[in-house]
């Protein structure tokens, strides 16, 4: 259940809005677009077949609305002073990320562009209607999770239990202590299904590699001698841009030789609260 809605401007500015605690005059009255936003999906037909073939998925943008009442204390502020408060924070165009608490302790936070304001300035109980397009469609925590670990050129793996609805990637962090050529990552996810990223280039004691996944902003850096440069070239054709995948994933980091220390950074993601 949720307990508290925070809206942050990109300004810094920080607005609080209680579900059970009225006394800033705003009621949180309703919230919608929670739930899991909708998927276009693609398909092709072909002649003298029936039906079509599925090709891909996609998921669109979310449109979270807020219904807020005003509720002014006489002896303080008016409707007109709570309503232009408000301005200040969601104006339409304004970018806003919202920050959602939940009673079991989840916190998941949203970025978003204001798409409407509307009042009802002659309602015997006034109200505002907000729209704001998330066009990224999932909830963020803003923690993210780190794990750490030793290469291996066994068959043990290391589990993962990710607790996100949404795959999401990872920067993965090798602390090279000796000369290496390369280093191979396994995932196996519930399903039983391997996927591997392999790397090969020439790495020595002090360097530092590091191999991001994250959607928008996969690559691969190495860092020598306190220079970094990009080799995504070490990422051999046919590699896997690996997630972790809800429920869970069996990390394995395979290297020949003594074991090498790493880390593993991702940021858990909801579909829907």
């Amino acid at each position: 259940m949720l307990t508290q809605l925070e809206v942050a401007t990109s300004q810094g500015s920080l607005l609080s809005l209680p579900l059970s605690d009225t006394s800033s005059g705003f009621v949180v009255q309703q919230i919608d677009g929670m739930d899991p936003v909708k998927a276009t999906l693609s398909s092709t037909g072909f002649a003298g077949l029936d039906g079509e073939q599925y090709q891909s998925a996609r998921r669109e943008t979310r449109n979270i609305k807020l219904q807020l009442g005003l509720q002014p204390d006489p002896l303080v502020d008016t409707v007109r002073d709570l309503r232009k408060r408000l301005y200040g924070y969601l104006m339409p165009k304004a970018q806003v990320t919202l920050t959602f608490y939940m009673d079991d302790g989840l916190t998941v936070s949203i970025a978003g562009v204001v798409e409407s304001f509307e009042t009802t300035i002659f309602a015997q109980e006034p109200s505002v209607d907000i729209s704001i397009i998330c066009y990224d469609p999932d909830f963020y925590v803003p923690t993210p999770s780190t794990l750490t670990g030793n290469s291996t050129e066994s068959t043990a793996v290391t589990i993962v239990d990710y607790d996100g609805e949404v795959e999401t990637g990872f920067v993965f962090t090798l602390n090279v202590n000796r000369t290496l050529s390369g280093v191979t990552i396994y995932n196996t996810d519930s399903n039983n299904l391997t996927r591997t990223l392999d790397y090969a280039g020439s790495l020595v004691a002090g360097d530092v590699l590091s191999i991001s996944t994250v959607t928008g902003d996969k690559g691969a850096t190495l860092t020598h001698l306190s220079a970094s440069s990009s080799v995504l070239f070490g990422i051999a054709p046919g590699s896997d841009w690996l997630t972790m995948m809800p429920g869970l994933n069996k990390l394995r980091v395979y290297a020949v030789g003594a074991a090498i220390p790493y880390t593993i950074q991702y940021t858990t993601k909801y579909g829907g609260l």
